[in-house]
């Protein structure tokens, strides 16, 4: 009889292990929600010039900051000094083709479409780092490249030379290294150069410069005054320290000055901030970067001139890693935001310190084990609490997180994790929030054909007044959903709207990854009943009812198998998946659900 107890305690014990796991269906994990994800030296730590240490960064793509319709081509400015004596150590080097290759792939996951290089003539090895930009740059189609001859570099190209003379020599170089590569960026076929203050270095006749190459590129030249340079094909604005207002005055008479000549090209700009003191030539400039305010001002003074049918051609951020200037935006932006969690009931509340406009959304993930991350919900800001028994999440001992997603180059924000145990009163995998429900809850939609499903809420579901912001989540790739209307006010009554879910044929169905998670489970429990049965085969009437104790549990594991809005397979060989009807509400979320089979 105690063989008996025993067993079934283990079996009930490992039942409810199973529950929770089997409903957290891992999508992340914290350690990559958390850890350095940039090109930044993990080794990098926050410096006093307002440089950030390696951190977890917003991969938001950089082109959501930019007006609505905007086509505007992003570049990052890319030094490729780091690793020679004379420049801070940032912990590699930018002759390492690991590097490059880490760089130019955290660049494109953030949506940047190219680099300029701050280049400093041939044989040294900065042009030795622009070579494997160039062999990095060919393997990832649509990424470009570009050349800055800095002033630097004049004097360099020839003993003796005039100024003139060596800038020939130096874009005859380029013409013959850079311009033949595919990732070179062209306007109509032609190859674009830039330059940093050459003509300070002495007298030169573009004309006779241009003349001297077979490959006539495009020239942008810098400020209000390139835009009637000699030669010109537009200009190029670039971070000021001593301007005032953080330079966005600046910035306003560029972007004018551009529009007054719109057969030429403008490049705009977008920087956090300049600080030069820990620069060996610094002089103490400093422009504050306000807690990332500065980098978005930047933006909107382009978006205040430019829209979708006035379109800006050219950004380029400034920079991508000049850490001596502090301008560097490879390790992320400190938008000195922060935010803590809690739970209260069934609510999961969070209070936030800072400018929430640096964040771009909230990510709510759930855990059983703390470390393997499902995505519970996304949520709008301003939205800081959830309720967790609108959610279908069975019993069990769970972690929840809660993720503050930066704007494009800010730093994401994500603290500890809070503790649940789910104790709401309706049955796990029916909606909890009977003011807020879909009709019906379940429907079949053939491939290629929609389903209609009625979604209403209540007085209760919204603040007086409020208006509920629908939305679908957990939706598979084959489902598509719109709302008709997307936004309802109930009022003191109720309203409604329709959701038409398609099963669009085009599309291919999902894996499931739960049913795996399921039959491990199985798996794993007949094993250890088999054990115990085998274990025990003479007394097998003993351990029997062990065992039947065991398929009830396992009975119930495979009710649960489909909660948190997953895929199942029925009998019938249709998919069936739960889709979640997310209202947001100020800064409420409510939710219900709808069952939806696919033949």
């Amino acid at each position: 009889m105690r063989r008996i107890q025993f067993a079934a305690v283990l079996l009930i014990a490992i039942s409810g292990v199973g529950w929770a796991s089997n409903y957290v269906v891992p999508t992340t994990t914290l350690a990559a929600q958390t850890a350095n994800n940039t090109s930044a030296a993990s080794s990098f730590v926050n410096q006093s010039n307002g440089n950030l240490g390696a951190n977890n960064v917003s991969k938001m793509d950089v082109h959501s900051l930019l007006y609505s319709g905007s086509k505007t081509k992003v570049f990052a400015h890319l030094l490729l000094w780091f690793g020679q004596s004379g420049h801070m150590n940032v912990g590699y080097s930018s002759t390492d083709p690991a590097q490059v290759q880490r760089q130019i792939t955290d660049m494109i996951s953030r949506g940047i479409d190219g680099v300029v290089i701050d280049w400093y003539g041939p044989n040294n090895s900065i042009d030795q780092a622009t070579q494997l930009v160039m062999n990095e740059a060919e393997k990832h189609p649509g990424f470009t490249f570009a050349i800055m001859i800095d002033a630097g570099a004049i004097g360099q190209a020839c003993s003796g030379c005039s100024a003139q003379q060596s800038l020939i020599n130096l874009l005859q170089y380029v013409e013959q290294k850079y311009f033949v590569s595919s990732a070179y960026f062209k306007i109509n076929g032609q190859p674009v150069v830039t330059n940093f203050n050459v003509d300070g270095a002495g007298s030169i006749d573009w004309n006779e410069v241009n003349a001297a190459v077979s490959i006539h590129p495009r020239f942008l030249f810098q400020d209000n005054q390139g835009f009637t340079h000699a030669m010109s094909d537009g200009s190029y604005s670039w971070v000021m320290p001593q301007a005032s207002n953080y330079g966005l005055g600046y910035l306003s008479s560029f972007y004018d000055t551009g529009l007054a000549f719109p057969s030429i090209e403008t490049v705009g700009a977008a920087y956090k901030g300049f600080n030069d003191r820990l620069a060996s030539w610094g002089s103490g400039r400093i422009m504050s970067q306000q807690c990332g305010q500065t980098w978005l001002q930047t933006f909107s003074e382009a978006n205040g001139l430019y829209n979708s049918g006035k379109q800006l051609p050219y950004l380029q951020l400034l920079t991508w890693n000049d850490y001596e200037e502090a301008t560097e935006i490879e390790s992320g932006i400190d938008s000195c935001f922060s935010l803590t969690a809690s739970v209260s009931g069934s609510a999961l509340q969070w209070g936030v310190s800072g400018n929430e406009n640096t964040v771009d959304h909230y990510n709510v993930y759930i855990s059983a084990d703390g470390q393997n991350l499902m995505t519970l919900t996304e949520t709008q800001t301003g939205l800081h609490s959830l309720d967790l028994c609108s959610f279908s999440i069975p019993a069990g001992n769970y972690k929840l997180f809660v993720q503050a997603v930066g704007k494009p180059m800010m730093a994401n924000r994500m603290p500890g994790p809070v503790s649940y145990s789910p104790a709401c009163s309706a049955a796990a995998g029916t909606s909890q929030n009977s003011s807020f429900t879909a009709s019906p809850a379940a429907l079949t939609i053939p491939n290629g054909q929609s389903g209609q499903v009625t979604v209403t809420a209540t007085s209760q579901s919204a603040p007086a007044n409020g208006s509920i912001s629908l939305s679908c989540d957990f939706l598979p790739a084959n489902l598509v959903c719109s709302f008709s209307p997307s936004t309802i006010k109930p009022g003191s009554g109720k309203a409604t709207s329709t959701l038409k879910i398609t099963n669009a044929p085009a599309a291919a169905n999902n894996s499931s990854h739960r049913t795996g998670g399921f039959y491990a489970s199985w798996i794993f429990s007949f094993g250890l009943a088999g054990f115990v049965f085998i274990g025990n085969f003479r007394n097998a009437r003993r351990v029997l009812p062990a065992l039947l104790a065991f398929v009830l549990v396992g009975s119930v594991m495979l009710t649960s198998s489909c909660g948190g809005g997953g895929k199942s397979t029925g009998s019938s060989g249709a998919n069936t998946y739960t889709v979640s009807i997310l209202g947001n509400s100020g800064s409420t979320q409510i939710s219900t659900q709808v069952v939806v089979s696919v033949p």
